[in-house]
């Protein structure tokens, strides 16, 4: 089952994550990740999409040619979830395997 994180679990768990920008107001959290070209952009949103299918955690995201925006934030429990944090990780260890500008 589904937990919303608490304050004090959120404010450890966002500590892991430099990168990521938290909206208290809508429990959710997000980050630009910036590529080399739209190639490279696409790469990247195909292995999270693949892992978002395996998780069921599918992020809501946008894209303009190399920059990827991802937002996550679990609908289920009106906020952030471990999920969030576990997917927040994936993309940026599947970021830091290609070769940014």
């Amino acid at each position: 089952m589904l937990e919303k994180l608490n304050k004090t679990s959120s404010t450890e768990l966002l500590a892991t994550l430099p990168n990521w920008k938290h909206d208290d107001v809508r429990g959710a959290i997000s980050r630009e990740f910036v590529l080399t070209d739209f190639a490279q952009a696409f790469a990247f949103m195909t292995q999270i999409a693949i892992q978002s299918e395996k998780r069921n955690h599918h992020p809501e995201w946008f894209n303009v040619y190399n920059r990827v925006t991802i937002t996550l934030t679990t609908h289920d429990v009106n906020g952030l979830s471990q999920q969030d944090i576990d997917m927040a990780h994936y993309a940026d260890a599947a970021f830091a395997n290609f070769h940014a500008p």
